[in-house]
């Protein structure tokens, strides 16, 4: 057989092929809107912890070196006075005391409350509709399903556009889009083509590949600070966040009595 021909495959080893390739582009698939979701995951986990957390892990510094600052005076040890220098240091341009305890409040509050429909995402993870939605439209509209360029090119700038929804957990613009969408004609070779099986054993080339780097973008991903911190309650963020607040508001409430031991207050 010179370089040229063509691969003879049987009816049984096509069948067997076009099974596999079906069975890990599924597999694929589904990995890429696992990663996906985990990405969108990780960086609404980072905006709402900076802002629920921030004033209060800010107000903890805060604290933390005036309760220094209060030994140092007391002792007047050169230990003490390190140490209080060096808490000081850690409270970088603190914002005025009323607005800082404003602002802990405002978190607090924060904690519990339905946000406006235009402010960023309030919850870690898009809902069950948003998810569903977006694994229907990422089955039917990935790019990397069509081989044709133009094809790729609609298909990249929708998903695009998917993806933007998806981060914001926009269940009804997702389903603006599922009914906006339409496939388009496949450029693979038709079933019965003489290529397909060598088109197919390529494919599977590709898939396999596919999900090898999925998979170390997923490791990247959960490896990541807030990747590690979101493993702690994987099946709750949100709650993570509260229980997170809560432990920051005990220990600034500890802070606040040694403080006020310290001062005589």
């Amino acid at each position: 057989m010179t370089a040229e021909s063509p691969v003879r495959w049987t009816d049984p080893e096509r069948q067997q092929l076009e099974e596999r390739v079906a069975a890990t582009e599924i597999a694929w698939l589904t990995l890429e809107v696992d990663v996906e979701t985990l990405r969108v995951e990780i960086d609404n986990f980072a905006l709402i912890h900076h802002e629920r957390l921030g004033p209060l892990y800010a107000r903890l510094d805060e604290l933390e070196a005036l309760v220094a600052e209060a030994v140092a005076a007391r002792t007047g040890a050169a230990e003490d006075v390190r140490r209080a220098a060096e808490a000081r240091r850690t409270v970088d341009e603190m914002p005025d005391l009323d607005a800082l305890f404003d602002s802990v409040r405002a978190a607090e509050e924060s904690l519990h409350e339905t946000p406006p429909q235009a402010e960023a995402p309030r919850r870690v993870r898009p809902g069950k509709d948003a998810q569903r939605l977006y694994r229907d439209l990422a089955r039917r509209a990935h790019p990397d399903l069509s081989t044709d360029p133009a094809e790729q090119h609609r298909r990249s700038a929708f998903i695009a556009r998917v993806n933007e929804a998806y981060a914001r957990g926009a269940a009804e613009e997702l389903e603006a889009l599922a009914e906006e969408w339409s496939t388009a004609p496949e450029a693979a070779p038709d079933v019965q083509a003489p290529d397909r099986g060598e088109w197919l054993r390529q494919r599977l080339e590709w898939l396999s590949g596919k999900i090898a780097e999925l998979a170390t973008e997923q490791v990247r991903l959960e490896g990541t600070a807030m990747g590690s911190l979101l493993r702690l309650s994987p099946q709750d963020p949100d709650r993570l966040l509260e229980e997170l607040a809560e432990q920051l508001l005990a220990r600034a409430a500890e802070q606040q009595a040694e403080l006020a031991r310290l001062l005589g207050t």
